[in-house]
């Protein structure tokens, strides 16, 4: 900006405008494609590309296919022509007897942007199993030319009827009536459920030869196998060979259609003894063997008609029965009587249904996989809200297989004791990418505890869970949850934004819905507030979709549209929210309601993708779903218009009339209005765009001083054609008559805004629209009109040096400061640790003639941020900062405009805030001034004052340390067997947090651990050493292993402390980085080494172990307290030895009986022991009535 030639603008739009009605999403000429209302054309959309055609794929989730309302997907071309279905419904399953009516095929959509492939999910996908049918859902993966490439269904399992039944039928000669055995034949038959992935039944018979009446894979139903059994006929034979016939249905019926893991079944019905019984054992083994279960029938018909006794039959029968025999084993009085045993032998069979059954089958039956779906890096997340008894689950399938996690991995965030089934979990699923912590999963549970809860973890092969994070709902039946998005506002690969719908949220007497915005930090999603609607439409569902876009507006940030598909009385309506920086602005930019495009539609905004230039014009589009239509909506280019103004002259003369205008002499001058067009997006760049502008002069005043030469008017109104990139100017003709306000400049407004607004590009509504412009009245300071300033500028902080810091803060005599401030450069300063701002003491002064159209220039170093400008007196000169460069770091203030007087003088103070994501060594504060009128170079030396400082920052940190052994007493007795051979343990730890406002780093963390004594005798043994930040490099110094194995003597009992400087240690060097508000602890494990402990000579030992921050050489940062450390003592204390030598105990008591001798001795010797005759004293009497 050209501030010499008087240019002085001043935005007129905030950069933050509120709600508009349009913006950039063209709702006059969408493509509206019509489907079948019924099938629910336009539920589900999602854009696609192939080899450069663009498409719509679009589910139809009540598509009838044939009889059955299965569903499907639809290819519709974006430009012109009819859809096409895809036919997905009639994709199959084999070996599975499957239910595909209303099984709601393209419920959920899911692309891959990789291979331009997506997912097709059915989550009413059924199948049957005995008489129950499961709702496992299944969903079709279809390539990127739209064909169907494999089917996913992982929560598909073997049906509990998944058996293979052998029938081994004694046609000999002797059953008879063989009609009787073919009904009974016939009607367990009737009672097997027969289809794929269920009971396959094969038929054998024998007599003295066996054959195959039909094979397990002859027939696939029930009706095919009664007819089969119907026909068969009695093959005869004189000798019932019953080993054979087992033996052949063993090896030859079960392998001839049989399937694999598929649970054997032999159904073995005979009349009479073997006659190769012999073989009956070696036959039996073999099928326990290959796990064939056994059921055998006796028909005593044979032997009652003859009056035999049928025990030894009945045991050879019981023999081929699987045990327990009472559950295995049948008999009957005669072939009419098999009949009886059909319901008795169909439940038997049957109740073996599960016994394969791994532990998820129950859980997962009414699972509905696939209600809603998500491509991830190595496979493919589908929420199954219908598993573990509806409270939900979440699925993946990958190239090497399916986990399913199990149902207590959920139990944390969803606990049996609430009881409440039903919560719906992957209702919605998603995921997020942190830079630390990777990709992590997202699911929606909306009926969790009646409130909604949304979930965010990390899946494991061991099919457990690890939930990083929970989000609740706050109102009940709000289906918070049931919509989930991530965004990834600044195309950097990590999720900035996480949306959570809550549709049915309740306000106002409205279920106008509401989206919650968490926004990432420190790897947790923190609540940002919510969107905002702009209507207050009842039953709106405000956030049913959510979809996060691509850069709609052309500004470098992705987008988010949300759906409100009730809205209008169920029309439907978008709201398009923009991107920046921060995050997500929370007013839509544009609303698009339903009935400004096309009559009829309904439900608009259910579904919602925008990720493709759909019409080649290098802007990305959008698709939205509606009952039975989907809706393609353009986006417009959006351009901004780059607006400036200059005079010639640049100033006016009031005393130079130069022209006559009206009969009167005036100033004249010439503005000369410059417009630039910028489009965003680089596909336009020779656009053109036409413009409409209408300038006005001195617009607020009633009579304005200056007039247009055209017309004589105060205002003009022009259109123009720009192109893009192209400056073209616009010369408007001026003139000023005599006034006596020639202080106050004059404004020149500008308005301007597009010549057709409804077509073509549209203007960037966070681009100014408004120019305002002023040009000052010459103000002449001496005869030849040349004013000539000396502007002075004095500026100085108030950091201290570090000597005055020394002195001041850390209350240094001068002497110990000198020595102090040794270790810095002269120049250094101090950031104290409670300080957070810098402050500057300035004065600009003129000390020579007026000083027009004065500025002060302020810029500042990356780690400042400008926070004021505070005038200190109260003088007439001012300092007015009206504009602000757009770079952040450089501000722009007039200085008593329109000119400084001479002479005069203006006292202020700048104030800078300490940037909180940018952490230099310096600063640099650099102040300038300068005016449109000449000074001298001589004195322009001081018009400038440049601060470079170099800085030291005091480090506020907390050091603490602390010690799970602090004394220990070393007993004679001591054993090592309850040490595993060591000694004690011990669990140091050294915590350092910073409280400080500053990232901390340049610092050393020095630990030394006493391990050994000089004479090579251990004291402790280090196991471990951690630290809990993983970006933490440490460096371990010492030899902690290789010492004696057998102690040495060695005398410390003139060593009270073993430390660093006395004993042999081992170091530990770490580097220290923390963010302000971090922490990290160093943990040291170890054991007391009790083998020397015990073996060496002391009464009491501490052993220390130090540790130190130490600042390394070009460390930003300085300690007020010098040196710190902290210590951690273990005090080891000795028990004597108690036992006494037994010659020591002899001795003794020999020596005190001889002593005892001595004594005794000498006192006889002394008449110790001779009787002496008591002298009576006069009148005692001693009798005893003088005693009574």
């Amino acid at each position: 900006m050209d501030l010499p030639r008087g240019l002085v603008v001043a935005w007129a739009l905030s950069l933050w405008p509120g709600f508009t009605a349009t913006f950039n999403m063209d709702t006059r000429k969408p493509r509206v494609i019509a489907g079948s209302r019924t099938a629910f054309f336009g539920y589900t959309v999602q854009q696609h590309d192939i080899s450069g055609k663009k498409w719509l794929v679009v589910g139809a989730p009540l598509e009838t296919n044939g009889q059955q309302k299965t569903g499907d997907v639809y290819k519709c071309p974006v430009i012109q022509g009819n859809c096409t279905k895809l036919n997905l419904g009639r994709v199959t399953l084999s070996n599975v007897s499957e239910r595909k009516d209303n099984m709601r095929l393209g419920l959920s959509l899911a692309t891959n942007p990789k291979d331009n492939s997506f997912l097709a999910c059915s989550p009413l996908w059924s199948h049957e199993c005995g008489s129950s049918y499961y709702t496992t859902g299944m969903c079709s993966r279809v390539n990127s030319n739209f064909r169907f490439s494999k089917t996913v269904a992982p929560a598909l399992q073997r049906c509990q009827t998944y058996m293979d039944i052998v029938i081994v039928l004694d046609g000999s000669n002797s059953i008879y009536p063989w009609v009787e055995v073919q009904h009974f034949l016939i009607n367990i038959l009737k009672k097997f459920y027969i289809g794929p992935g269920q009971i396959q039944v094969g038929v054998v018979q024998y007599g003295e030869d066996v054959v195959h009446e039909f094979h397990l894979n002859d027939y696939r139903s029930v009706k095919d196998v009664v007819e089969a059994a119907s026909h068969i006929e009695q093959r005869g034979g004189t000798e019932t060979r019953t080993a054979f016939g087992i033996e052949f249905a063993r090896s030859e019926a079960f392998q001839k259609g049989g399937r694999k893991g598929a649970k054997k079944v032999m159904i073995v019905i005979t009349d009479g003894e073997s006659h190769d019984s012999p073989d009956l054992e070696k036959v039996i083994q073999q099928s326990e063997r290959d796990n064939v279960t056994r059921y055998a029938v006796a028909v005593l018909g044979y032997y009652n008609r003859r009056g035999i006794n049928p025990e030894t039959f009945l045991n050879e029968i019981k023999y081929i029965a699987s045990d327990p025999d009472d559950k295995h084993f049948f008999n009957v009085t005669d072939e009419a009587a098999l009949k009886d045993i059909v319901d008795a032998l169909g439940d038997r069979i049957f109740s073996l249904e599960g016994t394969n059954k791994n532990e998820t089958s129950f859980g997962l039956e009414m699972s509905q996989t696939g209600f809603s779906s998500h491509v991830v890096e190595d496979g493919i997340l589908l929420g199954a809200v219908g598993a573990y008894d509806w409270n939900g689950a979440v699925l993946k399938e990958t190239s090497s297989g399916k986990v399913i996690p199990l149902r207590e991995s959920y139990l944390k965030e969803f606990p049996d004791e609430l009881k409440n089934h039903g919560a719906y979990l992957g209702y919605t699923v998603t995921s997020v990418l942190s830079s630390r912590q990777g990709r992590v999963y997202v699911a929606g549970a909306p009926r969790f505890n009646h409130t909604g809860k949304v979930i965010l973890f990390t899946m494991h092969n061991n099919r457990s869970l690890t939930i990083h994070q929970a989000l609740p709902g706050e109102q009940i039946g709000s289906y918070f949850g049931s919509e989930i998005t991530s965004v990834d506002i600044d195309d950097d690969g990590v999720t900035d934004v996480l949306l959570v719908g809550a549709p049915m949220y309740f306000s106002e007497g409205r279920e106008r819905g509401k989206v919650y915005v968490y926004i990432l930090r420190q790897n947790r999603f923190i609540y940002n507030g919510t969107l905002k609607d702009s209507h207050s439409y009842q039953n709106a569902r405000f956030g049913s979709s959510i979809a996060s876009v691509r850069d709609l507006n052309q500004d470098s940030y992705n987008d988010v549209v949300v759906g409100a598909p009730l809205e209008d009385n169920h029309g439907g309506a978008i709201y398009i929210f923009h991107g920046f920086q921060g995050g997500i602005l929370k007013k839509p930019k544009q609303r698009v309601v339903a009935s400004e495009l096309a009559p009829g539609l309904r439900y608009f905004g259910c579904s919602i993708h925008g990720q493709l230039d759909l019409n080649d014009d290098g802007l990305v589009d959008l698709a939205v779903g509606a009952l039975g239509n989907a809706v393609i909506l353009w986006s417009r280019p959006v351009v901004q218009i780059n607006a400036s103004l200059h005079f010639e002259p640049s100033k006016i003369n009031i005393f130079h009339k130069d022209c006559k205008r009206n009969g009167r002499d005036a100033t004249c001058l010439a503005a000369f209005l410059c417009f630039t067009p910028v489009f965003l997006a680089p596909y336009f760049q020779t656009a053109t765009v036409g413009i409409r502008y209408n300038a006005t002069m001195d617009e607020r005043r009633y009579m304005p001083r200056a007039h247009l030469d055209e017309g004589g008017d105060q205002f003009t109104n022009r259109a123009v054609l720009l192109s893009s990139g192209q400056e073209h100017c616009q010369r408007i003709n001026f003139h000023v008559l005599d006034t006596a306000d020639y202080v106050k400049p004059v404004t020149f407004s500008v308005e301007y805004s597009l010549e057709d607004p409804d077509h073509g590009p549209v203007l960037d509504d966070g681009w100014p629209t408004t120019l305002r412009v002023s040009v000052p009245f010459w103000n002449g300071c001496n005869e030849d009109e040349h004013c000539v300033p000396d502007l002075v500028l004095d500026a100085r902080s108030d950091l201290p040096t570090a000597m005055e810091y020394c002195q001041k803060v850390l209350r240094k005599p001068v002497q110990d400061c000198s020595k102090y401030t040794l270790s810095f450069d002269t120049t250094v300063f101090i950031i104290e640790s409670t300080r957070r701002r810098v402050a500057v003491e300035a004065a600009l002064e003129n000390r020579g003639e007026n000083a027009y159209s004065t500025v002060l220039n302020i810029s500042q170093s990356a780690n400042l941020q400008f926070a004021s400008l505070i005038q200190k007196d109260d003088s007439e000169s001012s300092i007015e900062c009206v504009n602000e460069e757009r770079r952040l770091h450089k501000k722009v203030c007039n200085v008593s405009y329109p000119f400084f007087k001479a002479k005069a003088k203006v006292a202020f103070r700048l104030d800078f805030e300490f940037s909180k994501s940018i952490f230099l060594h310096h600063l640099e504060i650099q102040l300038s001034s300068g005016s449109d009128s000449d000074e001298q170079d001589s004195t322009k030396e001081d018009n400038a004052a440049l601060m470079r400082l170099h800085l030291k920052y005091e480090a506020d940190v907390l050091f603490t340390r602390s010690s799970s052994l602090s004394h220990y007493e070393v007993k004679a007795n001591s054993s090592l067997d309850s040490y595993d051979g060591t000694g004690p343990p011990f669990h140091c730890v050294f915590k350092i947090q910073n409280l400080g406002f500053f990232p901390i780093h340049g610092v050393m963390m020095k630990i030394t651990v006493p391990v050994a004594t000089r004479g090579g005798n251990r004291l402790l043994m280090l196991r471990d050493f951690l630290t809990d930040q993983v970006n933490t490099s440490c460096n371990v110094w010492g030899n902690s292993t290789e010492y004696r194995p057998v102690p040495m003597e060695e005398d410390l009992s003139r060593t009270p402390q073993l430390n660093h400087s006395n004993s042999d240690v081992v170091s530990i060097n770490c580097n220290v980085r923390l963010a302000p508000n971090q922490e990290i602890n160093f943990h040291l494990l170890g054991n007391l080494w009790l083998r020397s402990l015990k073996a060496l000579k002391y009464r009491s030992v501490k052993i220390i172990i130090n540790a130190a921050l130490q600042r390394q050489f070009h460390s930003p940062f300085i300690f007020r307290e010098e040196d710190p450390s902290r210590q951690v003592t273990f005090e080891i204390s000795k028990q004597e030895d108690s036992q006494v030598p037994i010659w020591i105990i002899v001795g003794s008591t020999l020596g005190g009986l001889l002593l005892l001798a001595l004594l005794v001795l000498a006192l006889w010797k002394l008449g110790f022991f001779k009787n002496a005759k008591r002298k009576r004293e006069p009148g005692l009497d001693p009798s005893p009535k003088v005693m009574e």
